[in-house]
């Protein structure tokens, strides 16, 4: 079962206990140990929190599938000073393994957040805490069709405190349909990717890959019996691209984001562009990039889950625009205009020109 996890393009498998750790080592993976902070953990002093994650790391830390250690799923504000405890032992014990920690997403109660605004809860978070690295939920496919309102201005909000605090973030997104939410398609997992990666984000993870059988929870990657469904091909495609993707794109560097024509709440229209003169296409969002040398780089994505778009770019710099390919990482020369499918997006550079 964890073979056919990595086959789906997963590098992690989510979260494990103890005893899972030699079959994910044996798949090829790694995952995220779960520490079990509940609530009484929380109101342990901090040499009894150290004495636990000493234990924990010495009996685990050397485990090759170890990643990390999996803490709290999204923590209502009053309790960041009992995570930051556990946070600070698990920097002292492990410094190499990750601390995770899930975020509310912005339509959580105020009063779960525990701050005025949402931006404030994750100031907060980050000024309390002092984690490593950025996560949070957010799941926006609705079963009529539409997208969540709040989900740009979600990731407006992580991209900014991302920026801000030099910490890279993840996106926790959704791969099967339960309450209200949609049942998966080509398009959902497409636009979820695409979204997360022209905003800057650096990781994606799936809620959820395994069926549960309870509630009106269907359609996961794996069903409740154990068998692979439509969803798994439909995740691995969209996984796969963004391995093909990953080599040229982790060298990058975030430095706008803007939607044309139509411009959600709290987002910027392409008046902020720092790379393109001009852009044409339906519903896009495009995220730019500086890579290693300055160079620039573009990702159009388009937010119509339903409809394809043509579109073009036109940089404000000369040069030739090459096309990073999504299911070969081969960069070649772009022909100037293209298609994109509902929820694709395309990975452009400008190879400048030099006398």
């Amino acid at each position: 079962m964890l073979e056919d996890l990595r086959e789906c393009g997963f590098n992690l498998a989510g979260f494990g206990h103890v005893e899972d750790l030699d079959a994910v080592s044996k798949a090829g993976l790694q995952c995220l140990v779960y520490s079990n902070v509940g609530d009484a953990e929380l109101k342990l002093d901090q040499a009894e929190i150290d004495r636990r994650v000493e234990a924990l790391v010495k009996r685990v830390g050397n485990h090759k599938a170890v990643f990390g250690y999996s803490l709290r799923d999204e923590p209502a504000g009053d309790i960041f000073p009992g995570l930051a405890k556990w946070v600070s032992a698990f920097r002292k014990a492990a410094p190499d393994a990750l601390a995770y920690i899930n975020l509310l997403p912005n339509y959580a109660p105020l009063e779960w957040l525990g701050a005025p605004t949402y931006d404030d809860h994750i100031e907060s978070f980050v000024k309390t805490v002092r984690p490593q690295f950025l996560c949070y939920d957010f799941y926006a496919l609705m079963d009529d069709g539409t997208i969540r309102d709040g989900y740009y201005r979600n990731l407006e909000s992580i991209r900014k405190a991302s920026l801000k605090h030099n910490l890279p973030f993840w996106n926790t997104v959704l791969s099967c349909a339960h309450f209200h939410y949609a049942e998966p398609t080509p398009a959902g997992f497409r636009f979820q990717a695409y979204t997360t990666l022209a905003y800057g984000g650096r990781g994606l993870s799936y809620f959820t890959y395994f069926g549960r059988t309870r509630g009106n929870y269907r359609m996961s990657p794996i069903d409740p019996f154990g068998h692979k469904t439509p969803t798994w091909d439909m995740l691995r495609e969209v996984n796969l691209q963004v391995q093909r993707l990953g080599p040229v794109y982790v060298t990058l560097k975030s430095i706008n984001v803007f939607h044309h024509p139509e411009v959600p709440a709290e987002c910027s229209g392409i008046s902020t562009s720092k790379l393109l003169k001009s852009v044409t296409g339906n519903n896009l969002l495009v995220g730019e990039f500086e890579g290693p040398r300055g160079q620039p780089y573009v990702m159009v994505v388009n937010k119509d889950l339903h409809k394809s778009t043509t579109f073009q770019v036109t940089f404000k710099d000369e040069g030739r625009v090459q096309k990073v390919n999504a299911y070969t990482g081969r960069i070649s020369d772009f022909a100037g205009e293209d298609w994109l499918a509902p929820g694709q997006g395309a990975l452009l550079c400008l190879k400048k020109s030099t006398n």
